[in-house]
């Protein structure tokens, strides 16, 4: 294991569960909640029935913060109808991808209908990624002025980010626009419990974790969200589409955080396995000549796992593909990327995986 990642877990084994709050308090929004959240991607891969009774069941079981997005095909649509059919209080976070005012005012227009609800908790500016973005969203005609203005009008409760680079997520927390910030954390991916986590809880910023099993790579759930569930005051969203998962995943966040040496023998198996094929999404790769977004690209596999192949049909996704196509192998994302991956390499592999994909499943 690299000196990163055995600096990133070395400090769980000091904490005992018993001592970890199971419930906290998201920054200064005032929202108490239990430490696992229902994430709302995989409820779009199975049927009506089945989504609805996982999200009840999920609310059941106690986890009380659902957080879904506008982008989640059905996912918002399937929440307001479970929601109907329980009186127990949860705290409801969605998300946007549009940029300006008018544009996430409309949305979230549409996510109160959606959820059948006339108040969202929290609404988050989704996937903000890069500098232009953030510049983007914060002008005076931006989403934030947008959620603001809903906020005003008592549309919203809070209003949150989200983003997978961990450099933009720092000016985020210096700048303190935002309430709420949403950063990929696992095991495999602990880079943020150094460099962003600390400054969020200094500043009173709310932080929900997202992707602890890396988009559905660490086939070792328990294992994932003991790690996860180590790091204090921070909620775990944690998706899934099943009953039975959301029973395992619960027993892990009721028991001890503390991994058995077989875990952590395993943890280590695990990362070395991928340490060298994973794409952390830390965006350093670019920008590309040929104006590829890499990580997206390498992260294909992973969106469908997680969303379902009905994803192939976005057009954002088949503009993904073309544009990856063109790779000319040129090896310039190479020098830049911090953890030597071969990345034209793993864009070749990826075109060939969602090819067999297609002749696999035609309708698709």
């Amino acid at each position: 294991m690299t000196s990163e990642s055995a600096l990133s877990w070395e400090g769980w084994k000091k904490i005992d569960s018993g001592n970890t709050m199971k419930r906290i308090v998201l920054g200064n929004t005032g929202l108490k909640v239990n430490r696992l959240g229902f994430g709302g991607i995989p409820i779009q891969r199975v049927d009506e029935v089945q989504a609805v009774e996982v999200i009840l069941h999920a609310i059941e079981t106690g986890m009380d913060f659902i957080d879904t997005s506008r982008m989640y095909t059905t996912s918002e649509r399937l929440i307001g109808k479970a929601l109907k059919q329980t009186e127990k209080k949860v705290v409801i976070a969605t998300k946007s991808m549009n940029r300006f005012s008018d544009g996430i005012q409309k949305d979230i227009e549409v996510s109160m209908k959606n959820l059948r609800v006339d108040y969202i908790d929290l609404y988050q500016c989704h996937a903000v990624s890069n500098t232009d973005e953030y510049e983007r969203v914060t002008r005076s005609n931006g989403a934030l002025a947008g959620l603001r203005k809903a906020k005003d009008q008592g549309l919203i409760g809070h209003i949150g980010i989200t983003g997978h680079s961990l450099d933009i997520m720092e000016r985020i927390i210096d700048d303190g626009l935002f309430e709420t910030i949403m950063i990929c954390i696992s095991f495999l991916e602990p880079a943020a419990k150094k460099k962003i986590i600390p400054k969020a809880l200094e500043k009173n910023i709310g932080i929900l974790a997202m992707k602890p099993f890396s988009g559905g790579v660490i086939e070792a759930p328990e294992i994932a969200l003991k790690w996860v569930f180590s790091i204090p005051d921070i909620l775990v969203l944690a998706g899934v589409e099943e009953k039975r998962l959301i029973d395992e995943n619960w027993k892990v966040f009721e028991g001890s955080y503390e991994l058995t040496d077989k875990e952590k023998n395993r943890l280590e198996e695990i990362y070395e396995e991928y340490d060298k094929k994973f794409c952390r999404r830390c965006d350093y790769c670019l920008p590309c000549t040929e104006d590829i977004h890499i990580q997206m690209v390498l992260g294909i596999k992973s969106a469908v796992k997680r969303m379902g192949p009905q994803v192939m049909n976005n057009p954002m996704f088949g503009k993904m593909i073309e544009s990856a196509s063109r790779c000319s192998e040129c090896g310039e994302c190479m020098t830049r990327c911090p953890y030597s991956l071969p990345i034209p390499d793993m864009i070749r592999e990826n075109l060939r995986w969602v090819e067999d994909l297609k002749k696999a499943k035609p309708n698709h």
